[in-house]
C-alpha cells in the first residue's frame, strides 16, 4: 500500500474512534442529572397516630425532614385561634391587604391591596382554597410582618413539641429553609384537635362563599371517607402531594399524616389505607389515654411539670420574673394568668371575674377570658405586664388559689 495511503487510512480510523468515543460519552451527562434529580425529589413519608394518647401506631420516615408546604398553614391558623381565645382578635374583625400580601403566586384569593378581608373569611379561604394572600394577610395582623410571625410560629413548634420544624413564612411557599417532618405535622395536627376543638370545626368545611362565588377546597378525601372530619392539604414540587388527616370511629380519632406522595389520589389511597389499618387495630383497656394534668388547676397542681405539658399554653412555663435571669421568654409583655378549669364556659367565666374582684389592683386593665380545651373551659385573666402577671399569681397562692402565668403568643 503506498505511504500516503496508509496514512489516510490511519487517520480515518482515528477519526471513526475519535466520534464513537464523543458518542459513548455524551449521554453520561444527562444521565447523571437525571440521577441527581431523582435523589433529591420528595421525601416519601408516613406517620399513623391515636389522636387520644398521641401514640405512634406505625411509621416510615417519620423524622426525615421534608417540605411543609401548605400544612403550614395549620400553624397559621392554629395563631390565629389563639388570638381569638385570647381576644386580641375577632371573627368579625377586618384585616387590611398589603402590597406583599397581594403579591403572592397561587392559590390565591387575588385579593388587591388596600382592599379588606373578615378573620373568619380569612380562616374559610386558608382551609378551603389554601390561599397564599390570605395567610399573608393573617401573618401579618399577628406578627407586623411575615418574617416576625414565622419566627413566633418556629417557637409555637417548639413549644408543643414539634421539634424539627422551621417555619419561614406563613403560606407555605417554597423556601430550602422551612422544612418540617411528618411527625411533627402528626403534633400539630393533635394540639389544633384537643386544644382548639371549637374552632377545629372549621376544617370540616369543603367551600365557602366570596364575593358572590363559591370557593371549594381541595380536600377531596374528605368527602369519601367516613369520619373524616379534617384537616389540611399540601404541595409544592419539592415536597410532592402532602396530607394531614383525622377521622373519628366509635368514638376513636386517628391522625394520619402522608408527605411526599406523586398524586394527589395516591396520596389520598394511601391516608385512607393507614386510617383503615388503625382502626381495625383493637384498642387496649390496660392503656387508656393519659389525662391531661393541666386541665384541672388546684393549689397543689400548678407545677412547671404539669404545666408543660399543657395544649394551650401560649409559652413555654418560665415564671416571668425567672425570665431575664435564666435566658427564657421575654417579660415584656403581654401575660396572661389561668386560674382554673371548669366542665361549663359560663363557671369558667365567673371564675375569672371573681379572681378580677379578688386581685383589686393587681388586675388593673386585664381581662376575663375563657378558653376552651381538651374538653374543658379555662378560666384566664388577660393583658397582665410580666412582673404583674407573677406578683397576682403570688397574691392568689398566698390564700389556697391555683395560679400560673404564660405568656401570649
Amino acid at each position: 500500500m503506498h505511504p500516503l495511503a496508509r496514512v489516510s487510512t490511519l487517520l480515518l480510523s482515528l477519526t471513526v474512534l475519535t466520534v464513537l468515543v464523543a458518542v459513548l460519552l455524551t449521554p453520561l451527562p444527562a444521565l447523571a442529572k437525571r440521577s441527581a434529580k431523582k435523589t433529591s425529589g420528595p421525601v416519601a413519608a408516613e406517620i399513623l397516630m391515636d389522636a387520644g394518647s398521641g401514640t405512634v401506631l406505625q411509621g416510615r420516615n417519620a423524622d426525615t425532614l421534608t417540605y411543609p408546604a401548605s400544612l403550614t398553614k395549620m400553624m397559621t391558623l392554629m395563631l390565629t385561634f389563639e388570638a381569638l381565645e385570647r381576644g386580641t382578635l375577632r371573627l368579625d374583625q377586618s384585616l387590611v391587604v398589603s402590597q406583599h400580601a397581594a403579591s403572592m403566586p397561587p392559590s390565591r384569593l387575588w385579593l388587591a391591596p388596600g382592599s379588606t378581608i373578615t378573620v373568619e373569611q380569612a380562616i374559610l379561604a386558608l382551609v378551603t382554597r389554601s390561599a397564599n394572600d390570605v395567610a399573608v394577610v393573617l401573618g401579618e395582623a399577628l406578627g407586623g410582618s411575615e418574617t416576625a410571625f414565622a419566627a413566633k410560629m418556629t417557637a409555637r413548634a417548639r413549644a408543643i413539641g414539634m421539634r424539627r420544624t422551621v417555619f419561614r413564612n406563613a403560606s407555605g411557599l417554597p423556601d430550602r429553609l422551612q422544612r418540617t417532618t411528618a411527625r411533627d405535622m402528626a403534633i400539630l395536627s393533635r394540639a389544633l384537635i384537643r386544644g382548639h376543638a371549637r374552632h377545629y370545626a372549621y376544617f370540616q368545611r369543603r367551600s365557602f362563599d366570596w364575593q358572590g362565588d363559591t370557593v371549594y377546597g381541595h380536600n377531596r378525601l374528605m368527602a369519601r371517607y367516613p369520619g373524616m372530619d379534617g384537616i389540611k392539604t399540601g404541595y409544592i414540587a419539592a415536597s410532592g402531594f402532602n396530607l394531614a388527616a383525622s377521622a373519628v370511629r366509635d368514638g376513636r380519632r386517628l391522625i394520619a399524616v402522608v408527605m411526599g406522595g406523586h398524586s394527589a389520589n395516591s396520596r389520598d389511597d394511601r391516608v385512607a389505607d393507614l386510617l383503615d389499618a388503625g382502626f381495625k387495630r383493637p384498642t387496649s383497656p390496660a392503656k387508656p389515654a393519659p389525662v391531661q394534668p393541666d386541665l384541672l388547676i388546684t393549689k397543689n397542681s400548678a407545677s412547671i411539670a404539669q404545666r408543660s405539658t399543657a395544649v394551650s399554653v401560649g409559652a413555654p412555663a418560665v415564671k416571668p420574673s425567672a425570665a431575664k435571669s435564666t435566658g427564657g421568654l421575654s417579660t415584656d409583655g403581654p401575660w396572661s394568668i389561668q386560674v382554673g378549669a371548669f366542665a361549663s364556659h359560663a363557671a369558667a367565666q365567673s371564675s375569672a371575674r371573681a379572681t378580677a374582684k379578688r386581685l383589686g389592683a393587681l388586675a388593673a386593665g386585664t381581662s376575663p377570658a375563657v378558653v376552651r380545651s381538651g374538653g374543658l373551659y379555662k378560666a384566664r385573666l388577660t393583658g397582665f405586664a410580666a412582673t404583674k402577671a407573677d406578683a397576682a399569681c403570688t397574691a392568689l397562692k398566698t390564700v389556697g388559689k391555683g395560679c400560673f402565668a404564660l405568656q401570649d403568643q
